[in-house]
């Protein structure tokens, strides 16, 4: 099968990545720099079990979509609309097309701008970019997709390339609990510029953890979604399987990049002042982030 990844960042470089190691025929379209460095070696896809440079196409044209029966999108929120935009028209009419992004309106905003159903994914992978064309993965790995006449056959597609996918009929739910711990960590990382086990460790960020995730919870129950689990065992797991893992947001400060909170706990205060839901630790937690974005790119000016 032809697989097209658009946005070859940490998250589609992985997926991407085990797909083409198990024979897929795999394009990654992302940023000149780990372009040229792909078509020059291949991916290192620097696993936990395996270390190896894996053959892929790469191209920093959206239009390489053109011909891919499965397209996973993994670009930022913030650039949701630009890549819908860039490779709506190459897209195959019969291809599959699936959301692999941080937030929980991203399918439905792809779906609305590509004028086509676009199934949602829910994320669950450590990894970062640590170099041009270099994943490095540091825990876990699988997806959460809704129920569909393809659900069966990316159950066995990601299958064979040892990602292990879970079919939801409440995959909006699983987004919000994915979307709950984004918000009890992403931006305490970045703020800290600490790794999840370190973070957790520190005095009263339990309690301030705690906070945000209730926050979360009081706006998807006035959103009448139901979230499934104990969402506060599945936090304090994150930090004891991925202790050295530091959030998408703190890399994305780290580098001077733009990050996705407006789509995080920017999503959950903003979505709570219109439900009339009070998120007084989230608003905080936002409200530093942009200062430092807003510092950094200051910075770079």
């Amino acid at each position: 099968m032809k697989i097209a990844v658009m946005g070859a960042g940490a998250v589609g470089c992985y997926y991407g990545g085990m797909l083409a190691r198990a024979g897929n025929e795999v394009v990654l379209i992302g940023r000149p720099q780990h372009v040229e460095a792909m078509q020059r070696d291949g991916l290192y896809l620097d696993a936990q079990t395996f270390r190896e440079h894996v053959r892929v196409h790469a191209s920093t044209d959206a239009a390489a979509v053109r011909g891919a029966k499965l397209v996973l999108c993994c670009v930022k929120s913030t650039d949701t609309a630009i890549a819908a935009n860039e490779m709506g028209p190459h897209l195959d009419p019969e291809a599959i097309v699936l959301s692999l992004q941080n937030g929980v309106d991203n399918a439905e905003r792809l779906q609305t701008q590509l004028g086509r159903e676009v199934g949602a994914a829910v994320v669950y992978v450590a990894t970062e970019m640590a170099g041009p064309g270099h994943v490095k993965h540091h825990g876990r790995g699988e997806l959460v997709i809704g129920p569909s006449k393809e659900s069966a056959q990316l159950v066995a597609l990601f299958g064979e390339a040892d990602v292990r996918v879970e079919v939801s009929d409440n995959v909006t739910g699983a987004l919000w609990r994915k979307l709950v711990l984004n918000c009890a960590y992403n931006a305490l990382s970045a703020i800290t510029q600490l790794p999840y086990g370190r973070l957790v460790a520190g005095d009263g960020i339990e309690r301030v953890m705690r906070d945000a995730v209730q926050e979360c919870l009081d706006v998807a129950w006035a959103e009448g979604v139901t979230v499934p689990g104990d969402c506060w065992e599945s936090v304090q797991r994150i930090a004891q399987t991925m202790p050295t893992q530091f959030s998408s947001t703190a890399q994305d400060l780290a580098r001077g990049k733009r990050s996705e909170i407006d789509h995080l706990n920017g999503y959950v205060l903003h979505r709570g002042e219109e439900l009339g839901v009070a998120t007084p630790v989230n608003r905080v937690l936002y409200s530093i982030v942009k200062l430092l974005e807003a510092r950094r790119a200051e910075a770079t000016t």
